[in-house]
This record gives C-alpha cells, sequence and structure tokens, in this order.
C-alpha cells in the first residue's frame, strides 16, 4: 500500500530512541522529510545523519520539550527548514510513576503540555497543509489500572481526551488528530530493558500478562503511528488505536 507519504514534513518530539526513532525511521522510509528534537544532542546528530542516509532531508536539535518557549521556536525553526509542516507526532514522555507531587509536575510539563504546546504551535502550519495531520502517542496505561497508575497514567488518559476533541474541532479544517497507545514495548536501553535487568520479578510478571508472550517492538508502534499520519488514513480521525498483543482486557466501542 502507498502510503502517500513522499515529500510529507514530519516533525516527531523524542525521535532519538525507541518508538520515536523508530517513528522518524519509518517516515524516512516513506520518503517524508523529517525534523526530530530529543534532549541529548549527541544522539539528535546521529540520528539525523542516520535519516539522510535514507535520502530525505532530516533536521534536528537538542529541546526539553517541557520547557514550552524552546519548543516554540524549535516548530518555528523546523517549519523553515523543511518548508512547512504536514504531521506533527507528539511522542515524548517523562515516564513518572511516583506518587510525589515532583513526578505529577513532570506528567503534566511533559507529556501533557508538551503535547498541546506541539500541537499549538505546529497549528498556523497543519492549517496551510493539505493533509494536515496530528499523532499523539499514548499507553495502554491511559485505559487501565497498572503498576503506572498515578501521574503517567493520568496524563495518558487526558492525552487521549484531548487528541479526540482535537479531532472533532479540527475535522472541518481538514486535519485529523488520532492517538496511538502502545502496550509493553521492549528495546535495548528503554524502561522494559532496565526492568528486565533491575526487577526481573516485575518483567516476568509483564510478560506473563500478555497472551502473546511476548512484548512488542518499537517498529510495530511505529507501523501504527505512520500509518494513522498517512493519507491511506484519510477518513479516521479520532480513534485511540491500542497496539499491544491482546494485553489489555477492556472492550473498546
Amino acid at each position: 500500500m502507498d502510503l502517500g507519504l513522499k515529500g510529507s514534513k514530519v516533525l516527531i518530539t523524542g525521535g532519538t530512541k525507541g518508538i520515536g526513532r523508530a517513528i522518524a525511521e519509518t517516515f524516512a522510509a516513506e520518503g517524508a522529510d523529517v525534523g526530530i528534537c530529543a534532549r541529548n544532542a549527541a544522539e539528535v546528530a546521529d540520528t539525523v545523519e542516520a535519516l539522510k542516509a535514507r535520502g530525505v532531508a532530516a533536521y534536528g536539535e537538542a529541546v526539553d520539550v517541557a520547557d514550552g518557549a524552546a519548543l516554540k521556536a524549535w516548530v518555528g525553526r523546523m517549519a523553515d527548514r523543511l518548508g512547512g509542516i504536514d504531521v506533527v507526532v507528539a511522542n515524548v514522555s517523562a515516564l513518572a510513576i511516583g506518587a510525589d507531587e515532583e513526578s505529577w509536575r513532570k506528567e503534566f510539563e511533559t507529556d501533557m503540555m508538551g503535547t498541546v504546546r506541539l500541537v499549538d504551535a505546529a497549528m498556523p502550519y497543519l492549517e496551510k497543509s493539505p493533509a494536515g495531520a496530528i499523532v499523539t502517542i499514548s499507553s495502554v496505561s491511559g485505559r487501565e489500572i497498572d503498576f503506572a497508575a498515578g501521574p503517567y497514567g493520568t496524563f495518558k488518559a487526558a492525552i487521549i481526551h484531548y487528541t479526540q476533541g482535537l479531532a472533532y474541532q479540527l475535522a472541518a479544517k481538514g486535519i485529523r488528530a488520532n492517538t496511538v497507545s502502545p502496550g509493553n514495548t521492549y528495546f535495548d536501553g528503554g524502561v522494559w530493558n532496565s526492568i528486565k535487568d533491575g526487577n526481573p520479578a516485575l518483567y516476568a510478571e509483564a510478560l506473563a500478562l500478555n497472551p502473546t508472550g511476548r512484548m512488542g517492538t518499537p517498529q510495530e508502534m511505529a507501523n501504527a503511528a505512520v500509518f494513522l499520519a498517512s493519507r491511506a488514513a484519510s477518513f479516521i480521525t479520532g480513534t485511540n488505536l491500542v497496539v499491544d498483543g491482546a494485553l489489555t482486557r477492556g472492550v473498546q466501542f
């Protein structure tokens, strides 16, 4: 299937590792030009070079999405370099699961406001795009009570609500908004890699909950995100696509 993404201008936050990196690489493989950010400048530079090697334009900067002014400025610079914005993917998470106030603050500023500010900054460009699309990355923790209940799960649920509101509000402008909710996703250097090494009992418990007997891969999550952003999904908006290998038991209506 031709996803119709060749020449599209795409921004991805948290684009150097795991799901974000896979999303950036998949867009590039489809012929889209890509702008990324992450906090580590060296990792951004390495990722940009890898994306350019796929024959597309790619740019990146070190940005903390919790810094609203820096995020807005980055969006503007990327739009100038790319020649516009067709797609934004809000991918960054603070991964804060503590019950303390600082964890709540980090989740709000990074996950929630990092998403809202990205969309707000990109909106003038999305409104000019012939195929504007917003994809937010939530989590199965946003729809089930699990070990990440608290700030992480709360704001992941809020992101789904926010995105579905955007879909309704922006439909008349031709801008689509959808969410991907990944299940447990394993990759080297990721959170489940750390849990496997540091808390093997929790890792084994999480693995046993999935009837597939494994965790997902970043590529499997990226496939969903890129499809939802593409013209192949032109009549899909307001959807929360759960990609979890039947981990969650709740029925979506």
